[in-house]
């Protein structure tokens, strides 16, 4: 793991800070480096005899790259970008409600808010009290995420006034979402473009009515139209007409394969169906783990790992649990996208992430980049440890003014078993030849 890419948070600064930013961000993007469905780790040749790098991906990514073109676009000012800004918000929260509903069982049932506070990949402190409230009002989450998510998004088509309403219910969803989990920067970037749903006259009161402002311009153009003078058309304004026409053409031509798999009973989440990726498909959650499973990476400097009076000593993440009387922590919009993808990777087997033995490689080696991604290291200031192991544990969360949660624990934990076997730097030479991935030097 040569390095974690996070666009997110920057495309996110720049669709605030305005279309010139975002146009800039774009620039590094190149089509080429866009798949179909990306996996976890992506592992890039690099050529001229250079080891592969491999960079992690997470699958809210998908968003990004159309929220980035409407944001480029935006400063073209030939394009109806309020339009397509308005539309994305309903589409993206359409697909993830039809996920759902033909996905787990639970979401039917309305049970799987019962389990999605503590198995989330990285819940945060309120999560800990949301998880034991009543069944009744999980009941009543899941109803409200059915109504949201399957029925708002045909508001914005039923005139002003609902287009209204679904905006206000949107963003209101969104700040839900943000309080209650660590979800990274997808609810705020839906947030952005839920604000198109919004008329002049909504968000009038934001801009001063001063002379020769914004506002008053817009104003002393409405009342010409209101008394029925016409403005002449420019040059310009048939270009930019002829530029809505083409690019809606284009996106209706792009979403064909986005449409029929959102009709489709095996719908396909967070997928592209294009080299740019302008129009994809999303999904969170489709399925809710019942039970939460963590991987703790242990190091010892013993020189048998399989001495019975080995220390092992464990490595602490940034954000993920761990450490049973450390609060959950509070990110959001940041992401701590390797916390992430250990959440993804301990519900299944290290054979199926073998970027989990890339790291491990890394830590043995205690190289610094791999280091900054950890909030502890036992061996800080010591030699580097000989030997790695996974462990894996389930964790809950501790009760409430109950026994654990008053010796000062906010998770329980059990342990399953060995996650992977002890492992070291140079056992795992080969490993890294046959991947042609950079074998790590020892600091």
């Amino acid at each position: 793991m040569h390095g974690v890419v996070d666009f997110g948070p920057n495309l996110l600064t720049a669709t605030f800070l305005g279309p010139e930013p975002a146009a800039l961000f774009l620039c590094v993007l190149r089509p080429g480096q866009f798949q179909r469905r990306r996996p976890f780790l992506e592992c890039v040749p690099k050529g001229n005899g250079e080891p592969t790098r491999c960079l992690l991906y997470a699958p809210a990514s998908g968003l990004c790259n159309p929220s980035g073109w409407l944001s480029a676009l935006a400063g073209s000012r030939c394009v109806n970008v309020a339009c397509c800004s308005r539309h994305l918000p309903p589409v993206e929260v359409a697909v993830e409600g039809l996920i759902k509903i033909r996905g787990d069982r639970c979401w039917r049932e309305l049970t799987c808010m019962d389990y999605h506070y503590e198995t989330q990949p990285v819940p945060n402190p309120l999560a800990y009290y949301m998880h034991r409230s009543p069944w009744c009002f999980h009941q009543f989450e899941t109803l409200s995420n059915h109504f949201i998510e399957l029925v708002v998004p045909f508001f914005i088509f039923m005139g002003r006034r609902m287009c209204i309403i679904h905006g206000i219910l949107q963003i209101l969803f969104q700040v839900v979402l943000i309080i209650s989990g660590n979800l990274s920067f997808l609810n705020w970037l839906t947030i952005v473009p839920s604000i198109a749903c919004f008329d002049d006259t909504c968000l009038g009161f934001l801009f001063t009515s001063k002379e020769g402002c914004v506002k008053d311009q817009v104003l002393k153009i409405q009342a010409k139209q209101a008394a029925g003078q016409r403005l002449p058309l420019r040059y310009g304004c048939y270009v930019r007409k002829a530029v809505n026409v083409s690019f809606g053409l284009l996106i209706t031509y792009l979403s064909i394969p986005v449409v029929l798999n959102l009709l489709n009973s095996r719908q396909v989440m967070n997928t592209s169906f294009n080299p740019l990726r302008i129009v994809n498909t999303y999904g969170a959650f489709g399925s809710i783990t019942k039970e939460r499973t963590e991987i703790i990476f242990q190091g010892t400097s013993c020189l048998d790992p399989n001495d019975p009076m080995a220390v092992w000593e464990e490595y602490e993440f940034k954000c993920k649990p761990g450490d049973l009387k450390r609060r959950p922590c509070l990110i959001t919009p940041y992401h701590y996208r390797l916390d992430w993808l250990m959440w993804f990777a301990a519900f299944q087997t290290y054979e199926q992430n073998e970027w989990i033995i890339h790291l491990a490689g890394k830590l043995l080696a205690s190289e610094e980049a791999a280091l900054s991604l950890i909030a502890f290291n036992p061996f800080e200031g010591k030699a580097p440890p000989r030997w790695i192991r996974g462990e894996h544990f389930k964790y809950k969360f501790s009760q409430p003014g109950g026994k654990h949660a008053s010796e000062g624990k906010w998770w329980i934990r059990k342990r399953i078993g060995p996650y992977f076997p002890p492992v070291n730097l140079q056992g795992l030479k080969k490993f890294y030849e046959a991947r042609d991935w950079l074998y790590p030097k020892q600091n």
